[in-house]
Formats: C-alpha cells, structure tokens, sequence
C-alpha cells in the first residue's frame, strides 16, 4: 500500500468487494453477449498457450466475469487502496494478481508477469492504466512480450444501452439487459531482438489496434 490502512480502509476493504461481485454477476447474468474474432485467440487456448490480453481500462469491467470458469489470467494491479480492491473483486472470478504500477514495483511486476508467461500462463494489461492517459498505450506491455515472448493479443468490450462514466477512462457500465459484444484482434509478436525504434513501433501499433477494436465493437452494438 502507498499508505498504512485506515478504519474507513479497512472498511471499504471488506464490504466493497463481495458486494461488487455480486452485483457484477447480477449484470452479467441479464447480458447477452457475442464474440467476434475468436479466430484469432482459439488456437492459443485450444494449445494452452501463453499469451498477453491487452483492454483499454474503461472497457474491464465485465471480462472477469464473461470469462469466469476458463483458464484464468494473471493481471498487474497496483499497491494503492482502489488496487487492493480491484484485485479482491477480480479474485473472485478466478483471476489471479501481481501487484506492481507504472509509479510503484513495476519493474518487478513485470519480471514476475514475464516469469508466468515463460511457465505458460495467460496474462492480462490494462496498457493505458492505471491512471492514463486515457487510450495511450505504455511501453510495457510490449517490453514485457519481448521479454517472455508472448504474443499481445488485442481486445475490447462495448454494450447498448451503456454509461460512460465521467472518469479519466470513460469507464463503460452496461445497463441491464443490454447487448454487448467481445471482439479480439490480430496478435502482436515482438521479437526479442527489438530495438527501441521497433518496440516504438510495435507500442503503434498495438494502439491502433486496440482503438480500431474499440471503434468496431461500438458499431457491432449500435453504440
């Protein structure tokens, strides 16, 4: 933690979490949702392959629990307070943690998340968190793919009726009942060989990507 926890900490700690994964699993239960580009990620998890899963912050909220039951991923979340509680929410879908921020023990973080990957787990990054900017790619998703030679494989998430929150990231919170949709795109290899310019390149891209998924996945549900 950043700071030693307080009572009020304490408190959040405790009643927060298991009230937003049930509340959470209340939403998902009342969700109809497609996938689109499964092409791209099935023969990693038909083999068991490791790989790197890469979603905009504001588009999280529901892939926890839409993957519940599959082979969980491992996802950095950081020292602070709102980290400790996104990491116990997320426990509960069988999602696993590092701890570790761009600001505090990421390099560690990153070894370790290396580490899994070369053990042959999955691996989950919010590229652009944990507090932005919102929809820029940081350089270590990609410096962590060169490092355990995981493929990156871009996704997004998107849903009508939805909210998006006044928040840094436009969180995205679908309303009951809507329609929402998965959709992952083509993986992003980086060699091991990279150099700054062509990890540069390769940060682009990924960007791009992730943007252009976003765009797709809106108009897929009418957004």
């Amino acid at each position: 933690m950043n700071r030693p926890l307080g009572a009020g900490d304490r408190v959040l700690l405790t009643v927060i979490p298991p009230l937003a994964r049930s509340v959470i699993r209340l939403l998902r239960a009342t969700l109809k949702i497609r996938e689109q580009g499964i092409e791209w990620v099935e023969p990693f998890w038909r083999n068991g392959r490791p790989v790197i899963y890469a979603i905009w912050h504001g588009r999280m909220l529901m892939i926890p629990a839409i993957y519940e039951g599959r082979r969980a991923p491992w996802i950095m979340t950081s020292w602070s307070r709102d980290g400790e509680l996104i990491g116990r929410v997320v426990q509960a879908f069988g999602f696993r943690t590092v701890r570790g921020s761009t600001t505090r023990g990421g390099t560690a973080a990153l070894r370790e998340q290396a580490r899994l990957l070369r053990r042959g787990e999955e691996v989950g990054v919010l590229p652009d968190g944990p507090k932005g900017p919102r929809h820029v790619v940081q350089p270590g998703v990609v410096l962590l793919a060169k490092l355990s030679q995981a493929p990156i494989i871009p996704m997004s998430f998107s849903a009508s009726p939805r909210r998006l929150l006044s928040s840094w990231d436009e969180f995205l919170l679908p309303l009951p009942f809507a329609h929402g949709v998965v959709i992952f795109g083509e993986p992003i290899s980086v060699t091991r060989e990279s150099d700054r310019d062509a990890i540069e390149a390769d940060r682009k891209l990924l960007e791009e990507r992730l943007m252009s998924l976003m765009w797709q996945a809106d108009r897929l549900v009418g957004a």
